[in-house]
């Protein structure tokens, strides 16, 4: 190892010695290889893999160790010397572990998966593994729909694995006391609520492609339901967090101050699959703050959750925050805003010696578009927000937008332009002097995902949004402060693949990694072409899974694994689209009935009743 870290980039990726890693005897332990699939930087600056490490570590009978993808230097020094994918604190070969646990975070990251598996010399395919082989679990948000790599995964756990991951290891301790073997340790698997194990589910396809049906074969229940915590415990929340010896993504103490969101935008997987809201007391956040401070020695927090400014006690948080750490020198930072006054006076709380830049986030350049995608943000609500926020002396803006919306116009298109040119003269809104504002407009691809209102519909073809994007940069052309930024649409075509995509896509995954696709999500890595060969080696039609219209009674590959929300509820919001009619936040307001709290022991927390 020594003699190969002199050879690559980053050696301090590979070294595992970090401040507060954990380090155990494995012998007498359950050992987990909690796998990140992307570079070091990427899965050290993830919240969630440090939440499961300190779970696991906080249990005696059990060691959790990390692995992230190696960067291309050091996969091709490993390959040379045939050494294998190895866990850092240990440096042990991740093919000794019991179990080696992935997260989903984003389906452009599956072919980092597959390429992890070969490197640790682990056989891809679940149905080639033998006793001795780690069983290969996986999570996070793209577990709602997992059948892409239904091949390669012995379960999955659905929802928050804060106790689910606990019920699994002593279900999976018992198992090995008792000498079970792999069919009967993943039958026993089977049983803890939220855990699904692809190989006891068969799918039936009709004569069109689309599925008749997936069918349980033996005991095991036919819809799998996510996990989900009542509430937010602190004792699952990690106070000693593991620090990186190098800049990473994200450089800062992360503190989840809620989970979920009920504002019902309905392009928006997360706001359906992670709910209810369930909010951190103040107290304890300002505790948990406290102890992973002084553990760790960062000098800036950042509120962590899908929509920060919505927590209902923020305003005495950040108030107690700053009296408390001020003193200290700790920086206070908000990931995101919203498009209101509100939300600009507490930026200007936490941000008063910095005023770089202002990052909103309408969505669509229409108010009958926002309708659409229920984004309940109005132009007024937008100008005024940065209005304000240039009058206490922030110096740009960056708006982002989606394009391909359904429903969406040329008409919406140059909404998006006519939105970004008066936010830069945004001052004018309020009858004050000043010098018009540089503006960065951001404009993503529409991705269809599974268990939102419009998972029933087609992408854009590549065509169409290439033609949008055209139509968008002669529009930005005109005006010297405004900046225009997208991704091109090939990437977004492949997501759109494997968001929605059904178990044949395995044989493309394979056919990809023969021809060696990884790193998708980096554009020096990603090869539209070779993608395109692997859909022809696996004689497999992309556009049946990105551009085709859904029937409103079509079997979902998903429709067994449930995040609470009922099908009928996002159908019916896919309708309310269509008239244009929006849907308002549950809390507080009316419950809309969605199937969370009816269908999971959960309701909505507040900090603040």
């Amino acid at each position: 190892m020594q003699e190969i870290l002199r050879l690559v980039e980053k050696p301090a990726r590979y070294l595992g010695n970090e401040w507060n890693a954990v380090h155990k005897d494995h012998e007498g332990r359950v050992t987990i290889a909690l796998a990140f699939p992307d570079v070091y930087e990427i899965g050290m600056s993830h919240l969630g893999l440090q939440i499961l490490y300190h779970v696991a570590n906080q249990r005696d009978d059990t060691v959790a160790e990390r692995v992230y993808a190696p960067w291309t230097d050091m996969e091709e020094q490993m390959r040379q010397r045939n050494i294998p994918l190895f866990a850092l604190e240990s440096q042990r070969p991740v093919r000794e572990f019991d179990l080696l646990g992935f997260t989903l975070q984003y389906e452009m990251s599956f072919s980092n998966i597959i390429n992890m598996l070969d490197l640790a010399q682990i056989p891809l395919l679940a149905k080639d593994r033998g006793e001795d082989d780690p069983l290969v679990m996986a999570g996070g948000p793209c577990a709602y729909n997992p059948e892409p790599l239904a091949d390669f995964l012995d379960f999955v756990v659905l929802g928050e694995a804060e106790q689910a991951l606990s019920d699994v290891i002593e279900v999976y301790a018992e198992a090995k006391a008792q000498g079970l073997d792999r069919y009967n340790t993943l039958l026993a698997l089977s049983r803890v609520p939220g855990v699904y194990v692809p190989s006891f589910y068969q799918v039936h396809y009709n004569g069109d492609g689309t599925i008749a049906g997936v069918e349980p074969i033996g005991d095991v229940p036919p819809v799998v339901y996510k996990r989900v915590l009542a509430d937010l415990d602190p004792q699952f929340y990690p106070t000693e967090p593991v620090v990186p010896f190098l800049g990473t993504v994200h450089d800062r103490l992360m503190l989840e101050i809620f989970r979920g969101c009920t504002r019902g935008c309905r392009f928006c997987q997360a706001g359906m699959i992670y709910r209810p809201v369930r909010e951190r007391n103040r107290q304890d956040l300002l505790a948990l703050a406290q102890a992973a401070l002084k553990a760790s020695g960062h000098n800036e927090v950042s509120l962590m959750s899908l929509s920060t400014m919505d927590y209902s006690d923020l305003s005495n948080l950040l108030d107690e925050f700053l009296d408390r750490f001020s003193c200290d020198h700790i920086r206070l930072s908000l990931p995101s805003l919203r498009a209101d006054s509100f939300s600009v006076e507490q930026a200007m709380k936490v941000q008063q010696s910095r005023r770089g830049g202002l990052t909103l986030a309408p969505e669509a350049g229409s108010q009958r578009l926002r309708n659409v995608i229920n984004k309940q943000v109005t132009e007024d609500d937008l100008l005024r927000a940065v209005a304000s926020a240039q009058a206490e002396g922030w110096q740009s803006v960056k708006l982002y937008f989606m394009i391909g919306l359904p429903t969406e116009t040329n008409e919406d298109l140059e909404g998006i332009y006519e939105l970004a040119r008066k936010a830069a003269w945004a001052h004018r809104y309020l009858g004050v002097q000043g010098k018009p504002l540089n503006v960065t407009v951001s404009a993503a691809a529409f991705v269809p995902k599974a268990w939102t209102p419009f998972q029933w519909e087609p992408q854009d073809s590549m065509y169409l949004l290439e033609e949008k994007q055209r139509l968008l940069r002669n529009l930005f052309s005109r005006e010297r402060r405004l900046k225009l930024n997208y991704h091109g649409a090939e990437l977004s075509f492949l997501e759109a693949i494997f968001a929605r995509g059904d178990r044949r896509l395995g044989a493309v995954l394979l056919a990809a990694h023969r021809r060696g696709c990884r790193f998708d999500g980096w554009s020096e890595h990603f090869s539209f072409a070779k993608w395109m060969q692997a859909f022809a080696d696996a004689e497999v039609d992309p556009t049946f899974y990105a551009n085709r219209h859904r029937r409103r009674e079509e079997v979902f590959p998903w429709d067994h694994l449930s995040p609470g929300v009922d099908k009928e509820w996002l159908w019916q919001e896919r309708e309310a689209a269509w008239r244009q009619d929006t849907t308002v936040d549950c809390r507080p307001t009316y419950c809309s009935v969605c199937g969370v709290c009816q269908q999971l022991p959960t309701q909505i927390q507040l900090a603040k009743e």
